[in-house]
């Protein structure tokens, strides 16, 4: 079978992977991986404490993934653990952490504010907007593909 894309589903491939590419690079001058950078940008946005599941369900990342960069993270005394109720793993910057991200996290999220500054706000609303239908849109019909549901319903 013979599948055509579209020159529009070419273009939101392209930059899509091309976002993917620049935070990549970021990531790699910050000298952690992607996944390190994910869960330190969690913690700024989310702030101290928030819990290892979320970090998980919030950037659809992999258990084992997360585990894996957290054990490094807290072996390199960045972040540390902290046992919540239950199986609840709440994750804290460490002084040395919180360092790290104030010199290569939080330049990242102010980047991304500035943006959508310079957007405007009816930009930055249909930006918004027309993602959260595509995700939508591809969430309801990737689970008839396979006849189950999908994430967890929150676009973002």
């Amino acid at each position: 079978m013979q599948l055509i894309q579209g020159h529009e589903l070419k273009e939101f491939n392209s930059l899509y992977k091309a976002l993917d590419d620049i935070y990549h690079e970021i990531a790699l001058k910050a000298g952690i991986s992607d996944s390190a950078f994910t869960i330190l940008y969690v913690l700024v946005e989310f702030g101290d404490g928030c819990l290892q599941k979320d970090i998980v369900e919030y950037f659809s990342i992999s258990k084992q993934t997360i585990n894996s960069s957290i054990k490094k993270l807290a072996e390199k005394d960045i972040i540390r653990l902290q046992k919540g109720k239950g199986r609840n793993l709440h994750v804290y910057l460490t002084p040395k952490g919180r360092q790290f991200t104030n010199e290569k996290i939080v330049p990242v999220l102010a980047l991304e504010n500035s943006i959508f500054t310079e957007m405007g706000a009816v930009e930055s609303r249909e930006l918004l907007r027309l993602t959260g239908r595509y995700v939508s849109l591809y969430r309801q019909k990737a689970a008839g593909l396979y006849n189950r549901t999908l994430g967890n319903g929150d676009e973002k």
